[in-house]
């Protein structure tokens, strides 16, 4: 199995401790400039809301000021949190990033995990999946260029409209964030390919494609597609220098993911559709701790370039054909993000490309999870 790979970058708004907002931005965009310069093929934003942990607000606006800076460059969303959108404004604005750009725009979507931005946008998070499938719909109806109403549950349009722009076969392509092996089947009845993590082990994303594709087909729905995963990345001349690196920054990366998601004081087993974040949060405090963390560096890409590389090759025989690249987390500096980027795409893509892939991966399966 030799299917093409291609790389993108997770950029976000972070620098060196003590940098303003102003300064995370531009930082943010000289980032997207560096991957263009050496020929990633999209970078990608993430949405968060009143914290330190990306504060990225408005993604898409972010995005369209990124193309008119770097034309060309395909753009990404990791993710859109759809329950807190107006679904005819998310796809007026949508459909106007398409517009407006000219490389390829990848659209990941979620229904967000943090009660504190929750309750700030005034929504009740156990509305999160209805409002997530009913903004899908919306989406999918309004980029079809044509009139329609839609009836929901918290959308009722009951005026024929067409939304502007029209964009003909000019789509994006759109994922849908998966959380569990459940969450897979779920995207897959929506017609959506998932957007992975590789935080989690790697017997567990093979169960999570399986699931996603064996429902997609029962649906009648291409399986042949682009299969996206995020990684954080740390490259360097030895193992225990890149493993020192990624301690030191990821450590805080976690320290602040507890915060800004509230694990301590929300009742995740009371919220209905997130009592399974419970088990996935637990231990997220204790990743803060750098002499802890060591397991989500093994799943994630840090080592030497070769080491790096038959990781890549791993996940490659799970499946995934796309990977999203990054050590962009607060307080990492320039320089950090800038060789990382460098190095993935001197040393490591080189030797992905020479690297046959394993037919069958080497993977136990766990009956439980």
């Amino acid at each position: 199995m030799n299917t093409p790979v291609r790389y993108a970058v997770q950029i976000g708004a972070v620098d060196a401790e003590g940098a303003s907002d102003a300064t995370l931005y531009r930082e943010a965009v000289g980032d997207a400039r560096l991957a263009q310069k050496l020929g990633y093929d999209a970078v990608w934003l993430v949405e968060h809301h009143f914290s330190d942990y990306y504060p990225t607000p408005n993604p898409l606006m972010f995005l369209s000021h990124i193309a008119a800076a770097c034309p060309g460059l395909g753009l990404g969303t990791a993710v859109m949190v759809l329950p807190w959108y107006d679904p005819i404004r998310f796809a007026e604005d949508v459909a106007m990033l398409r517009t407006l750009t000219d490389g390829p725009l990848h659209i990941g979507m979620g229904r967000g995990t943090a009660k504190l931005e929750y309750d700030a946008m005034r929504v009740p998070m156990i509305e999160a999946r209805e409002r997530f499938r009913e903004c899908w719909e919306v989406l999918q109806l309004a980029l079809g260029g044509k009139p329609f109403r839609y009836r929901g549950k918290h959308l009722v349009l009951d005026r024929e409209i067409v939304v502007r722009p029209l964009l003909g076969d000019n789509r994006p392509s759109f994922y849908g964030a998966i959380g569990s092996p459940e969450s897979a089947e779920i995207m897959a009845d929506l017609g959506l390919p998932p957007l992975s993590l590789a935080q989690f082990p790697d017997y567990l994303l093979l169960k999570i494609l399986s699931r996603w594709r064996t429902r997609a087909a029962a649906h009648g729905f291409a399986t042949d597609v682009t299969l996206p995963i995020s990684c954080k990345c740390f490259i360097a001349d030895t193992e225990a220098e890149a493993r020192a690196e990624a301690r030191h920054h990821l450590s805080r990366y976690y320290k602040l993911q507890a915060e800004h998601y509230t694990v301590d004081s929300t009742p995740w087993a009371d919220i209905e559709g997130y009592q399974q974040f419970a088990k996935i949060f637990g231990g997220m405090k204790e990743m803060a701790d750098p002499a802890k963390i060591d397991p989500i560096l093994d799943r994630n890409l840090v080592g030497t370039p070769e080491s790096v590389a038959a990781q890549i090759t791993r996940l490659r025989s799970i499946g995934f054909n796309y990977f999203i690249v990054s050590n962009a987390t607060a307080g990492v500096p320039r320089e950090a993000r800038h060789r990382m980027m460098r190095r993935f795409v001197e040393d490591v893509a080189p030797i992905v490309m020479r690297t046959p892939v394993p037919e069958v991966p080497d993977i136990p399966v766990r009956a439980a999870e």
